[in-house]
């Protein structure tokens, strides 16, 4: 038995992986998908602590998929080296991610840091980012976009200027990182930076939504999973 858990990214929540979660289950893996939450001036660690709590939650012995998207990148590498027994592989989706002591806005560029601080002026308290529109995203279908604006919520300024605390256990888990096409910022770099395998999927940043089955067919491919065995034999996820 092989369990992802699915880490949402900043604006999101557990429901970005609707679409992808029952294609995961048809093909025979559980899924968790912690809820990062929206309210709080909660950071980085706080966020880091709550997805390694959903690690102690499957049951030993299963195989143990992580995967972050975009902000969440940076979420699920602190969380496995809290936990780096429990993890055997971590997957990052256009995810945000580096060594020990950078964060978010260390490693975004600088029109995008100006432009987040100036829009958490614009927030009532000053420590919350109002969510972009769905285009921000990628999303520019009517209906998917009406979908997604209903759910967006604002994301705590902290999350974002928190620098990682990694020991380096992280280092040696296995790696992959998925780089949407075309690129929104160079995940690919990221990904390669830390020797994690880089592969391209096309597809905008919100990919899980917009084009869940390709998505879901790559993170079944782990050795031995018999979804995996079925793609490479010509099968097909459906």
């Amino acid at each position: 038995m092989t369990t992802y858990v699915l880490v949402h990214g900043a604006w999101h929540g557990p429901w970005a992986w609707d679409r992808v979660v029952p294609l995961l289950h048809a093909a025979g893996a559980r899924t968790l998908t912690p809820d990062l939450g929206a309210s709080g001036d909660r950071g980085l660690h706080h966020d880091a602590g709550t997805v390694a709590a959903a690690l102690d939650t499957v049951p030993e012995g299963e195989e143990l998929v992580l995967v972050g998207h975009s902000y969440a990148g940076l979420v699920v590498r602190e969380a496995a080296d809290l936990r780096p027994r429990a993890v055997d592989r971590l997957v990052l989706v256009d995810g945000w991610a580096g060594p020990d002591g950078v964060s978010m806005f260390g490693l975004a560029p600088d029109a995008f840091v100006t432009a987040m601080r100036a829009a958490a002026g614009t927030s009532g308290d000053g420590r919350h980012i109002p969510a972009p529109s769905p285009a921000a995203f990628g999303v520019v279908d009517a209906v998917d976009a009406a979908w997604l604006a209903e759910r967006l919520v604002p994301q705590a300024l902290r999350t974002f200027t928190e620098a990682t605390r990694l020991s380096g256990a992280v280092d040696r888990i296995p790696g992959t990182a998925v780089h949407c096409r075309p690129a929104a910022y160079p995940f690919d770099r990221l990904g390669a930076a830390l020797g994690y395998r880089t592969l391209a999927l096309d597809g905008p940043h919100d990919v899980m939504l917009t084009d869940p089955v390709p998505l879901a067919r790559l993170l079944l491919d782990v050795p031995g999973h018999p979804a995996a065995l079925q793609e490479r034999e010509g099968g097909s996820l459906e």
